[in-house]
C-alpha cells in the first residue's frame, strides 16, 4: 500500500512536470495550425509553470486575434478601476465572422416574442459566453484561458470546423483582472524552485485582503445583478448585446475536494426559474461527466451548492433565458500543494478547466436547437405568465431623493427592463408618486421573471439552506417607495417609454448677502457637505424644523437641512455663489437663497439649534481579521460616491501611530485582537466618534468600549431530546444568518435619522448580533418592532431574537459617542437605504447629545 501510494504520489508530481509541455492538456488526436502562437511564446513561460500576469494574459489574447483573424476578434469591453482592460474574443468561422453583424441581431431577436416566431433557428448558430475566474485568487479557470484560446485558435480539422460553424464563442479571459493581478504576484513571488506542497507555506497564504476580491475589496461574482462596479457594467453591457445561450463560470472551491458542475441542490433553485431550465443543465452535465471520465478526473454534482440568488454569474443567466454553468475546481492556490486526496498540481486544476470548456461547446454544439428553441419559449413564456397575474407593473420613485431614483432606474436599464414615466400624480400603498420623481415598470414584457426578482419580497422557501443570501428585494434595499400595480391603477399611471434616462441636475434658487439652505434627503447631499467643507466653507445643520419665507413663497424645511452662513465665511458672496453653484450641479442638489433669519415657525437661522458640523477626518480599521467586503463597502461608500477620502489604518499602525488627526474611526466586522483597546478607549473619551457594524459591535462591548448588552438566541433542539445525526447540517445550517431583510422603526428627529423621511428602514442582516435596546430611552435611534421581517429567510429562533431588538445604540463615553450598528447598512454598495444612516454617523455623530448616549 504505501509503494501504490508513493506512486500515486509521484503521478502528482509528474502531471506538474509534464505541465511544463502544452501536450499535456491538449486532445492529441487533433492537429494544429503552426502558425499560430503558443502560450509560452508571447508568456515566456509554460501554462501551469507560473501564474499568468494580467498583462501578459492580453499580450497573448493579442497573438491569437492577429494570428487568427479569421477565427477571431478581439473586442475592448471597458477597463477595470485599476485601468486593465476588460478584453472579450468572439470566436467563430470565418464564414460567420463575414456576417457576424447579422448573426447577432437575428440571434439577439430570440430575446423578443414580437419578433421571434419567424425565426429560422436550423442553422443558427448558438452563442457561448466562456467566462473564467471572476474571483481573483482561483486562477486555474483563467490559465486555462491560455490553453482554451490556442486551441480555438489553431486545432484542424473537421471536428473544429464543425464547433466554429454552428457556435459564436464569446471568450472572457478574466472577470477580474484587478483581483488576478494581486494573486498571481503573490504567488509567483513565493514560487520555489523546488516546489513546496506543505500547506502552511507563504505561498498558500495571501496576505489580507487575498486576491480574491476587485479593486475595492468586492466579490464580483455576487454584483451580476445589481452591477455597481464598473467591471460588472461593462460585461453586463456585452452580455446583453449578445444575449448568449449559455455563460460558463470557472471557479474554485477547498483543496481536499475535487470537481463540481451543475447542477446544484435541486430544492435552491430559485422559484421563479422554468423547470425546463434545470433539464437542460442536467443534459448539458452529461457531457461535462463524459469529458472528465476521458481523464479519469473525479467530479460531484446536485450538492453544496445551489441557483438561487441571481446576482452570480452561473445564475443571473437563468433569469435571462440563458443557461449558467457553475464550475468549481479543487484549489492548489499556488502551484503544487499537498491535500487529503494527496498531492494537487496546478497544472491539473489548469486541464480539468479546459476539458470542461471543451465539453461545454461540444454539448452546445449538440444541443444547439434544443437551446434555442429554450430562449424564444422562454421569453415567450415570459409574456405569458405575466398575462395571467393580478400585478400589472410596479412604480417606484422620490422627489426628495431624486438621484438614488435615478440610480434605480439605471440599473434597470443595465438589464433591458423596459421603464415608464409617470403619467399624473397619484398615490398606492401609503406612498405618492409624481411625474418626473417616479417611475413605473410594466410587467407585460419580455424581462418580466428578471422584474420579479428585482421587485418581489419572498417568505416561502423549499429549503432552509442557502449558498449565498436570501432576499434582495432592490426598492427596499435602495430604500426607495414603491407599490404594485394592479390593472386598474396601471393604466392611468402609465406614461412614455424612457429611451434615455433624464440627466441629473442641481439648481442655485438665486443669490444671497444671508444664508443658503439644502436639504438632507438627496443621495449625495454628504458629498456636497464635504466638498464645502473642503473649499473652507462654514456649515451649519439644523435639529429642528423649520418653515421660511423663499422667494415670495413659504418652505417647509426638515431636521438635517444645511445652511450656509453667507457672512461667516472667508469667501466673498459673489464667490461664495459661484462655490455653491458648482457644488449643486456636481451633486445634483437644490440650494436655496434666502435673504433673512427670521422664520414663520421653528427656529431661527441664528439659533443654537443649528450645530456647527466638523469637518470629518476619516480612519477604519482594516488588515488581518477584519471582514474585506465590509471593509471594502465602506470603502467605496466614502471614494467612489462621496469624494470622502479615509485612511486605512492597520491595527498595529493604529497602536503605534498618532491618532489624534483622525476624528471618525470606523470598525466593520471582523476580529481585533491585536488591537490596543487601551489607546481606543482613550481616543474615544477625547471627543472621537467611534462606527461600530456587526461583529465589532461585540468585540467593543466585550471589551468594555461601549456597554452594548445582547440578546441571546434558544437552541434548535433541547438538550433533552433526541436528534438524528444525519440531520445534523440541515438543523444547525439553519441557524446560519445569510442575509434577510428587516424594517427598522426610526426616530426621525434623531441626528442619526436626518434625511430619512419613512419611518420604516430596511436593513440587511447576515449575522447573529441581536443588540438589547438601551435603558435610556434616547439612545436607541432604530430598532427591530414585533414583526420586522420584509423578506427573506430566517429560522423562528433567529427571528425571534430579531423582535424587539436595537437596530442602532448610541453610548456617550466621555467626551466622545461610540455609535453600534448591528447590522450592514451598506451591504454591496447597492443597499442605498442605509448608506444615509452611515452618512449620518460620520457627520454628525458630534452633534448627538451627550445625555442622550449615557447609561441610565
Amino acid at each position: 500500500m504505501k509503494k501504490l501510494a508513493l506512486i500515486i504520489a509521484l503521478m502528482g508530481l509528474g502531471a506538474c512536470v509534464m505541465a511544463q509541455d502544452l501536450k499535456y492538456y491538449l486532445p492529441d488526436s487533433v492537429s494544429y495550425n503552426p502558425a499560430i502562437p503558443k502560450p509560452k511564446d508571447i508568456v515566456y513561460h509554460e501554462v501551469g509553470e507560473y501564474h499568468i500576469t494580467h498583462d501578459r494574459l492580453v499580450n497573448y489574447m493579442k497573438a491569437v486575434a492577429t494570428a487568427a483573424p479569421d477565427r477571431i476578434k478581439l473586442e475592448l469591453m471597458g477597463l477595470t478601476y485599476e485601468k486593465r482592460p476588460q478584453v472579450l474574443l468572439v470566436i467563430t468561422s470565418p464564414k460567420n465572422h463575414q456576417r457576424l453583424e447579422e448573426i447577432r441581431q437575428q440571434h439577439v431577436q430570440l430575446t423578443d416574442p414580437a419578433r421571434s416566431g419567424s425565426l429560422n433557428i436550423e442553422n443558427m448558430p448558438i452563442v457561448v459566453w466562456i467566462g473564467h475566474s471572476i474571483h481573483g485568487n482561483e486562477q486555474s479557470g483563467t490559465n486555462a484561458s491560455l490553453v482554451t484560446a490556442y486551441y480555438l485558435a489553431a486545432a484542424q480539422g473537421r471536428q473544429i470546423d464543425e464547433l466554429l460553424e454552428n457556435t459564436v464563442i464569446l471568450f472572457d479571459p478574466s472577470f477580474n483582472p484587478d483581483g488576478m493581478q494581486r494573486f498571481s504576484g503573490w504567488v509567483n513571488q513565493h514560487r520555489s524552485k523546488n516546489l513546496v506542497s506543505d500547506p502552511n507555506d507563504r505561498e498558500f497564504n495571501e496576505v489580507w485582503p487575498g486576491g480574491r476580491f476587485n479593486h475595492y475589496w468586492f466579490d464580483l461574482n455576487r454584483d451580476w445583478l445589481p452591477a455597481i462596479h464598473v467591471e460588472s457594467q461593462n460585461r453586463l453591457e456585452w452580455f446583453h448585446k449578445w444575449k448568449p445561450n449559455i455563460l460558463t463560470d470557472h471557479h474554485e472551491q477547498g483543496s481536499n475536494a475535487t470537481f463540481f458542475f451543475q447542477p446544484g441542490v435541486p430544492s435552491r433553485v430559485n422559484p421563479i426559474t422554468p423547470d425546463k431550465n434545470q433539464e437542460l443543465t442536467g443534459k448539458l452535465g452529461k457531457y461535462h461527466a463524459a469529458f472528465l471520465d476521458r481523464i479519469g478526473s473525479l467530479y460531484f454534482t446536485k450538492e453544496n451548492y445551489d441557483d438561487f440568488y441571481y446576482g452570480k454569474g452561473s445564475t443571473y443567466p437563468d433569469v435571462n433565458g440563458a443557461i449558467g454553468i457553475l464550475f468549481e475546481q479543487a484549489s492548489s492556490r499556488g502551484h503544487l500543494q499537498q491535500t487529503s486526496n494527496g498531492l494537487l498540481s496546478f497544472p491539473f486544476t489548469i486541464r480539468n478547466q479546459f476539458v470542461t470548456a471543451l465539453s461545454t461547446l461540444e454539448g452546445a454544439k449538440a444541443l444547439r436547437k434544443e437551446f434555442l428553441q429554450w430562449q424564444r419559449d422562454f421569453y415567450r413564456s415570459a409574456m405569458t405568465e405575466s398575462a395571467g397575474v393580478a400585478v400589472k407593473g410596479y412604480v417606484f420613485g422620490d422627489e426628495q431623493d431624486k438621484a438614488k431614483t435615478f440610480h434605480f432606474a439605471e440599473m434597470l436599464r443595465r438589464h433591458q427592463i423596459e421603464v415608464l414615466s409617470v403619467k399624473n400624480k397619484f398615490s398606492a400603498e401609503g406612498s405618492e408618486f409624481k411625474p418626473g420623481s417616479s417611475y413605473v415598470v410594466p410587467t407585460n414584457q419580455p424581462q418580466y421573471r428578471l422584474i420579479r426578482a428585482i421587485f418581489e419580497k419572498t417568505f416561502t422557501y423549499k429549503d432552509s439552506l442557502f449558498y449565498d443570501i436570501t432576499s434582495w428585494t432592490m426598492p427596499l434595499a435602495f430604500g426607495l417607495p414603491s407599490a404594485e400595480l394592479s390593472a386598474a391603477q396601471y393604466g392611468p399611471a402609465a406614461g412614455d417609454k424612457i429611451t434615455d434616462l433624464p440627466k441629473q441636475v442641481g439648481e442655485l434658487t438665486g443669490k444671497s448677502e444671508y444664508a443658503y439652505l439644502f436639504t438632507w434627503d438627496e443621495l449625495y447631499a454628504p458629498r456636497a457637505l464635504y466638498e464645502l467643507q473642503q473649499a473652507g466653507v462654514t456649515v451649519k445643520v439644523a435639529t429642528n424644523k423649520f418653515e421660511i419665507p423663499v422667494s415670495g413663497s413659504n418652505v417647509s424645511f426638515d431636521y438635517g437641512t444645511i445652511m450656509i452662513p453667507v457672512k461667516q465665511q472667508r469667501l466673498g458672496s459673489a464667490q461664495l455663489a459661484e462655490v455653491l453653484k458648482g457644488v449643486a450641479d456636481r451633486n445634483y442638489i437644490r440650494i436655496w437663497a434666502v435673504n433673512s433669519g427670521n422664520v414663520n415657525s421653528g427656529s431661527d437661522l441664528g439659533s443654537s439649534k443649528f450645530a456647527p458640523v466638523a469637518e470629518p477626518r476619516v480612519a477604519m480599521l482594516a488588515g488581518a481579521g477584519v471582514n474585506a467586503t465590509d471593509a471594502g463597502e465602506v470603502w467605496h461608500l466614502l471614494d467612489q460616491r462621496m469624494n470622502i477620502p479615509a485612511t486605512h489604518l492597520e491595527p498595529s499602525a493604529f497602536n503605534r501611530v498618532e491618532v489624534d488627526k483622525y476624528n471618525t474611526l470606523i470598525m466593520v466586522g471582523g476580529s481585533y485582537n491585536e488591537l490596543n483597546k487601551e489607546k481606543l478607549k482613550s481616543w474615544v473619551q477625547a471627543g472621537g466618534v467611534l462606527i461600530l457594524t456587526e461583529e465589532a459591535v461585540q468585540w467593543a462591548a466585550q471589551n468594555g468600549i461601549s456597554n452594548v448588552s445582547f440578546k441571546k438566541t434558544k437552541a434548535p433542539v433541547d438538550s433533552s431530546q433526541k436528534a438524528v445525526y444525519v440531520d445534523r447540517e440541515q438543523v444547525d445550517g439553519a441557524q446560519r444568518m445569510s442575509g434577510a431583510i428587516f424594517g427598522a422603526e426610526a426616530d426621525l428627529t434623531h441626528p442619526l435619522a436626518y434625511g430619512y423621511n419613512q419611518k420604516t428602514v430596511s436593513l440587511f442582516k447576515a449575522n447573529r448580533v441581536f443588540m438589547e435596546k438601551s435603558k435610556n430611552p434616547y439612545a436607541t435611534p432604530f430598532f427591530y418592532g414585533a414583526k420586522p421581517m420584509q423578506s427573506g429567510w430566517v429560522s423562528r429562533e433567529n427571528l425571534d431574537a430579531v423582535k424587539n431588538s436595537a437596530a442602532v445604540v448610541v453610548n456617550t463615553v466621555g467626551g466622545g459617542r461610540v455609535i453600534s450598528i448591528a447590522d450592514n447598512p451598506n451591504f454591496r454598495a447597492f443597499w442605498l437605504g442605509g448608506s444615509k444612516l452611515f452618512m449620518n454617523a460620520i457627520f454628525f455623530g458630534r452633534v448627538i447629545d451627550a445625555a442622550s448616549g449615557r447609561g441610565e
